[in-house]
């Protein structure tokens, strides 16, 4: 049942599993270990609605490249799924088999370990099954780029498709505006032994249980992790550490506009490096999109406003006297939009500041920064498309100068595809969470979602870790003990295979 905390406060004394965060690795955990005996509690810091004392807790300052992470997270009920577009596509065989040309090792699982709960996943996100990813135009003639292929689901909301099972699932005690501020931990025991969560009016409790989840986001899972004192006393987190190391993102880059030539159409192109290109140019993969401007367009609580002063500077061609605080392209104009792969990089850091938020924690400032092998790879997608446009006669294309000279500036926009802070690793020396998702040095605490991402691929981040989550429910319904069933993701309970 859905309880509002703080007018409910009816958690048990003790519960199997907790769960922080209701987004959908948090959802997907809660109703696939819920029921057949089992107590299990998933705490939410936001309500059923989006609020601004909620939402302002996502504050926080960015250095090197801007994040804009305060913009691009939502904190209630269903998370970031209340505003993801619902691009799927999942990772490659490759993504686990080579490691990237870094000074850190890639995935320590094998590619089968998470294709297997593809089609669950799918199912998830409302993605008919045994549907294939699907190409909307043909290949780019050559050995570097192939057609993309992925799917839209409708997008899923989590909060709204699973009101119901989170309402009526047995076992299950939902609990929003429940925020979670402190993980105390034993070092005599190496578990964390309670939770201590907070309503906005600073009223306190700590939740009990066998194993705790954390499933808050890739920059708030690092911020629980270090914000927990009794953790960096035990000296499961420290300042050298990985935990917060390694954020990565998918890069937007303002990669250039193009000219089709007569006959070639005027419908959108997607291409994907080849794992061919990615070997040959020791580069990261990527997505290009070409397609050429039909309209303007403008979202949010200013769109109408937008609309008419955009499309009125087009129409008197003072597009680029004006600027805006994002980009806008006119009618007409061929653009071409990336989704680019960014290697982890320790220096790309989540870190805490002395300042802390109305509930007492502290606040963090999130670093976003390039290394020369992210630069490489946008240089070589861009200089390689240019060449496969005029090659094949489809058109011709114009770089920024910043694409091609490392040197200068790079203009790119963050795709809110937060990843990487908890990585997954063989060992504490390259990671925060081992194979099964558990925290290194701490009996019972795991983390759900793209935070222990150890790659973060050129996909959208939120069917990849829907598998994973599926992967930790398995390993818990286990470690656990014999189950009668699992939740299905379609509202009803079907049997373990055997």
């Amino acid at each position: 049942m859905i309880k509002d905390y703080r007018t409910q406060k009816e958690l048990r004394d003790h519960y199997d599993v907790c769960i922080i965060g209701g987004g959908p690795a948090g959802i997907t955990l809660a109703l696939r270990l819920a029921g057949n005996g089992r107590h299990i509690v998933l705490v939410e810091g936001g309500g059923h609605e989006y609020s601004p004392v909620s939402q302002e807790l996502y504050q926080c300052p960015s250095t090197g490249l801007d994040v804009y992470a305060a913009e691009t997270r939502l904190r209630f009920l269903g998370g970031t799924s209340n505003h993801w577009a619902g691009r799927c596509r999942p990772f490659e065989r490759s993504d686990f088999a080579v490691a990237p040309p870094i000074h850190l090792p890639g995935w320590p699982i094998a590619f089968s370990e998470i294709e297997r709960n593809l089609e669950a996943a799918m199912d998830i996100v409302d993605l008919p099954p045994h549907s294939g990813f699907k190409a909307i135009n043909a290949n780019l003639d050559g050995d570097d780029f192939v057609a993309d292929r992925f799917l839209l689901s409708p997008p899923t909301r989590f909060a709204q498709k699973y009101a119901k099972e989170l309402n009526e699932t047995e076992g299950l005690d939902v609990f929003i505006n429940c925020n979670c501020v402190d993980l105390e931990f034993d070092s005599k025991t190496g578990r964390i032994e309670t939770i201590v969560v907070s309503d906005y009016e600073m009223h306190r409790e700590k939740v009990r249980a066998k194993q705790f989840i954390l499933a808050t986001g890739a920059i708030e899972n690092a911020r629980q992790l270090l914000n927990s004192e009794s953790l960096a006393t035990g000296g499961i987190v420290s300042k050298d550490g990985f935990v917060g190391r390694c954020f990565m993102e998918h890069l937007n880059v303002d990669m250039g506009t193009f000219i089709l030539k007569d006959g070639q159409g005027t419908d959108a192109r997607q291409y994907f490096t080849t794992d061919a290109f990615v070997t040959e140019h020791e580069s990261g993969k990527g997505n290009v999109t070409a397609s050429l401007v039909s309209e303007v367009k403008a979202y949010g609580r200013t769109a109408a406003i937008k609309d008419f002063f955009e499309n009125l500077i087009c129409d008197i061609g003072a597009e680029h006297k004006i600027e805006f605080i994002t980009r806008f392209d006119c009618p007409g104009d061929g653009v071409l939009g990336t989704l680019i792969e960014q290697f982890p990089n320790p220096n790309s850091r989540i870190s805490m500041l002395d300042e802390r938020d109305a509930l007492g924690m502290k606040k963090i400032n999130v670093h976003w920064e390039l290394t020369p092998a992210d630069r490489n790879t946008v240089k070589s997608i861009g200089l390689e498309v240019a060449k496969c446009f005029a090659d094949t006669g489809l058109g011709f294309v114009k770089l920024e100068e910043c694409v091609y000279d490392v040197e200068l500036p790079l203009k790119v926009n963050p795709h809110a595809h937060h990843m990487g802070t908890t990585r997954m690793a063989a060992s504490p020396e390259f990671g925060v969470v081992d194979e099964n998702c558990k925290v290194f040095g701490v009996e019972n605490l795991y983390v759900a979602g793209s935070s222990v991402f150890a790659t973060g691929g050129a996909c959208n981040p939120t069917m990849p870790l829907l598998q994973l989550a599926l992967r930790l429910a398995d390993h818990l319904n286990q470690e656990m003990g014999p189950s009668i069933g699992r939740y299905s993701g379609t509202g009803e309970f079907v049997d373990f295979p055997s």
